[in-house]
């Protein structure tokens, strides 16, 4: 017998403003992105006046605008007035984590009818300040708000310019490289093949942004349309945030879903999930070519739906960069030679990113794909900040016995691990422990951004200016490699000062 309260999707819907199918105003705004996504949701789940009686609105942090109420506004289009409403803070874990934090409401008699909705206009917006202007929506706070960091960036990562999450994702990218004793030019070979499947998932995904199938080749050899952008990473190799588009998720309990007369075919449930963090900074992680964090919570968000990866017949990976599909790779025990598809989507670099709002594309067509697939399981991954936070996500269209993670216990001890310090200045010798080449727009490498070990378990930042050593380690590793580390005092953007190391070879 499925219990009553047993949370479960009836309803999705997802939209994309490609740039050829609209007028120079672009994408609608992200308010009416959020209410045309969820009508298409209540028209999918049969029952459009679901909306009217929603008890719960979940709506992801935009980018794009800042609204004074944004699931306010929403409620009010809808012709809904929700007792539960939260508009999210950013991450690429976002929208998992409001579909689970609405599922643990329903199974605990809080909540009956729930919506999870996200937007963005990142592709119109750009086209305004192109043209020197800036789009004017409705609904602006009296004051805005500062953008929502979670925690602050590290003085010495702001001074060595460790922020780009494409620079960040490569130096863990680079340690597993290391770590596996693979030859450079092999691993990026091997990013290749891990990534152009998944441009054929794109092209026959009519809501993914770039509908274009590449081969290997295309995606790893930098060309004119396709410069390197931080060794190993080419532009193909990235994903792209600057999307036009949104998606909805409306979830039940079993119960509710009966007395709408939803069919048990079109209920999609979520059999398992677990979120897990490890340290917020790049340098803090002990082993920089794994992800404790996503390995707790993949094996917990599995234990709960009691099937193995082998079982799991549909994949959505988060992919942002190489290293995140990487990292669940290794986490799931899936190899190159599988011939599951890592995505359902197209994936972040090809079906577009859409700020912290991916996930809840991926949730969408997951649920679609199950449905065209009864009784098969699929799951959904998610990757927020600088490899910090990771979800896993559990579906299918079989229910079962379903009980929230032990979440609390998990992190705990994963927080007793121990974390390497930052050290602010050093002068001195050091090891490389991993590293990436910068290029500029033209291409070219500028610097390398180099985390080295200066003694157990402390770590620095530093700066490799010589551009011949950087060319000569986009084939040859460094990693290992001794480095001098001479600090100099720099002024932040923030008007603090710090110091930055510049680096040098030494053997």
């Amino acid at each position: 017998m499925i219990d009553p309260r047993t949370p479960c999707i009836i309803g999705v819907g997802r939209k994309t403003w490609h740039l050829d199918e609209v007028d120079e105003n672009g994408a609608p705004e992200p308010l009416k992105m959020w209410e045309l996504v969820s009508r298409a949701a209540g028209n999918d789940s049969g029952v459009p006046k679901i909306l009217e009686s929603l008890d719960s609105i979940d709506v992801v942090y935009s980018q794009t605008w800042q609204y004074d109420d944004a699931p306010g506004r929403l409620s009010e289009l809808l012709k809904t007035k929700p007792s539960h409403s939260e508009y999210s803070g950013i991450g690429g874990t976002t929208p998992q984590v409001l579909t689970q934090n609405a599922a643990t409401r329903i199974l605990a008699g809080k909540s009956d009818a729930a919506l999870i909705v996200g937007a963005e206009a990142l592709a119109t917006k750009r086209a305004f300040k192109k043209r020197g202007e800036s789009p004017t929506y409705s609904f602006p706070p009296a004051n805005k708000t500062p953008f929502p960091w979670e925690a602050p960036f590290d003085d010495s990562e702001l001074a060595h310019e460790v922020t780009p999450a494409w620079l960040t994702f490569a130096l863990f990218d680079s340690a597993r490289r290391a770590s596996r004793g693979v030859a450079l030019d092999e691993y990026r070979e091997e990013l290749g093949r891990m990534f152009a499947p998944m441009t054929k998932i794109a092209a026959a995904n009519p809501d993914a942004w770039y509908r274009i199938a590449r081969t290997v080749n295309e995606i790893v050899e930098p060309q004119p349309d396709n410069r390197m952008v931080g060794y190993p990473y080419t532009k193909y190799m990235v994903s792209v945030m600057d999307v036009d588009m949104a998606a909805a998720v409306i979830m039940t309990s079993h119960e509710r879903a009966d007395s709408l007369g939803i069919p048990r075919d079109r209920r999609v449930y979520l059999r398992g999930w677990c979120y897990a963090t490890d340290p917020i900074y790049v340098a803090e992680h002990p082993d920089l070519s794994v992800s404790p964090a996503m390995a707790a919570a993949g094996k917990e968000a599995q234990r709960l739906a009691g099937v193995g990866t082998d079982e799991i017949a549909h994949l959505d990976l988060y992919s942002c960069f190489g290293s995140s599909l990487n990292f669940a790779r290794d986490t799931l025990g899936i190899s190159l030679a599988d011939t599951r598809p890592l995505t359902v989507t197209g994936g972040l670099p090809y079906h577009g990113g859409a700020g912290s709002d991916y996930m809840t594309h991926s949730i969408a067509t997951m649920a679609d794909t199950l449905r065209n697939d009864p009784g098969s399981y699929g799951m959904v991954t998610g990757v927020g900040m600088h490899m910090t936070k990771h979800v896993f996500g559990i579906y299918s269209t079989t229910p079962g016995t379903l009980a929230p993670p032990n979440q609390k216990d998990i992190q705990s001890q994963l927080d007793k691990k121990p974390t390497n310090k930052i050290v602010e200045s050093h002068n001195g010798l050091a090891t490389v422990a991993t590293y990436c080449v910068v290029h500029g727009r033209d291409g070219e490498p500028q610097h390398a951004v180099l985390v080295c070990d200066v003694e157990e378990g402390r770590r620095a930042y530093a700066i490799l200016p010589d551009i011949e050593a950087c060319r000569m380690g986009e084939n040859t590793e460094l990693i290992g490699r001794s480095v001098q580390l001479t600090p100099t005092a720099i002024d932040l953007p923030t008007s603090k000062s710090a110091t930055r190391h510049y680096a040098e070879l030494v053997d």
